[in-house]
C-alpha cells in the first residue's frame, strides 16, 4: 500500500468535513478577491460618469435645465450601446412614477448608461425597489439617488379617493395605495390642496425611507459616498423642483 493510500485508511486521518468546508470557503474567498482585483482594475465604460454625490445630482439639475429650455444634446446611442456591452456605471440612480408622461432620461438629458432608474406607480419605495437601489449603490458605485415625483399624480389621486370613501381599487391596485397612504394620511388634515401636498410629503417620506435603510444604504450615507435627494416633477414644463 502506498503512503497517501496507507493514510487514507488511517481514521480520522483523511480530510475532515470542517477541513473540506474551511478549503471550499477559503477558496471561495480568493474567487471573490480575484473577481473584486479583476473589477478595480477594469476601467468604467463612461468615465465621465465617476462623480461624488454633489455633483451627480448637480449634473442631474443642469440637465433639467437644458431639457426645459429645449436645448438638449444629441447622443450618439450606437456607439454608447458598444461601449456599454460590458458593463455600466451610472452616474444617478432615480426612483420615478411610471407616468408615460415622466422620462427620467429624457428630463434629465441623459444618455444610455447614465442612470439607473426604478419606477413604480406613486414612486414608493418597495421592498423590490430598495433592493435594486442597494444594487446600483453596493455594485455600480451610484453616488446618488433622485425620487422623482410628478405633479397631478394618478395613483396619489386615487390613493386620496380609496382611503376617503373607504373603498378599495380593483385587481392589484390596492398595493398602490398602501404604499402612498402614510403620505396622504399625513396631509389630509391641511385644508385645501391635498394632492400636491401629499404627492409633495411622498417624495418626503421615501427619501427618508432611502436615507435609513440598512444595510447598505444607510451605511453608505453616513460614510458620505451616497446622498438622496427628492424632487417634483412639472408636467407643464418639464421642470424639478427640488424638495428634499
Amino acid at each position: 500500500m502506498c503512503e497517501i493510500c496507507r493514510q487514507a485508511a488511517i481514521p480520522g486521518f483523511g480530510p475532515s468535513r470542517r477541513n473540506l468546508l474551511f478549503g471550499a470557503v477559503s477558496a471561495m474567498g480568493i474567487m471573490l478577491a480575484n473577481a473584486a482585483g479583476a473589477k478595480e482594475m477594469k476601467a468604467p465604460p463612461k468615465p465621465q460618469n465617476v462623480l461624488s454625490p454633489d455633483a451627480s445630482l448637480e449634473r442631474l439639475l443642469k440637465g433639467n435645465t437644458r431639457y426645459v429650455e429645449g436645448v438638449s444634446r444629441r447622443h450618439d446611442f450606437k456607439h454608447e450601446r458598444e461601449a456599454l456591452a460590458g458593463g455600466q456605471n451610472p452616474y444617478a440612480a432615480i426612483l420615478s412614477c411610471a407616468d408615460s408622461r415622466i422620462a427620467p432620461e429624457y428630463a434629465f438629458d441623459s444618455g444610455r448608461g447614465d442612470l439607473f432608474v426604478c419606477r413604480v406607480a406613486g414612486n414608493f419605495a418597495s421592498t423590490e425597489t430598495v433592493a435594486s437601489l442597494e444594487y446600483a449603490v453596493a455594485v455600480l458605485n451610484v453616488p446618488a439617488i433622485l425620487v422623482l415625483g410628478h405633479d397631478s399624480c394618478g395613483a396619489v389621486g386615487a390613493a386620496i379617493k380609496s382611503l376617503a370613501d373607504n373603498t378599495a381599487l380593483p385587481g392589484h391596485m390596492p398595493s398602490l395605495v398602501t404604499g402612498v397612504a402614510p403620505a396622504v394620511k399625513a396631509v389630509s388634515q391641511e385644508g385645501s390642496d391635498v394632492l400636491a401636498k401629499a404627492i409633495r410629503q411622498n417624495v418626503l417620506d421615501n427619501v427618508a425611507q432611502l436615507r435609513s435603510a440598512t444595510p447598505i444604504l444607510s451605511a453608505a450615507v453616513e460614510q458620505g459616498k451616497l446622498k438622496v435627494a427628492g424632487g417634483v416633477y412639472r408636467l407643464r414644463d418639464g421642470r424639478v423642483d427640488m424638495v428634499a
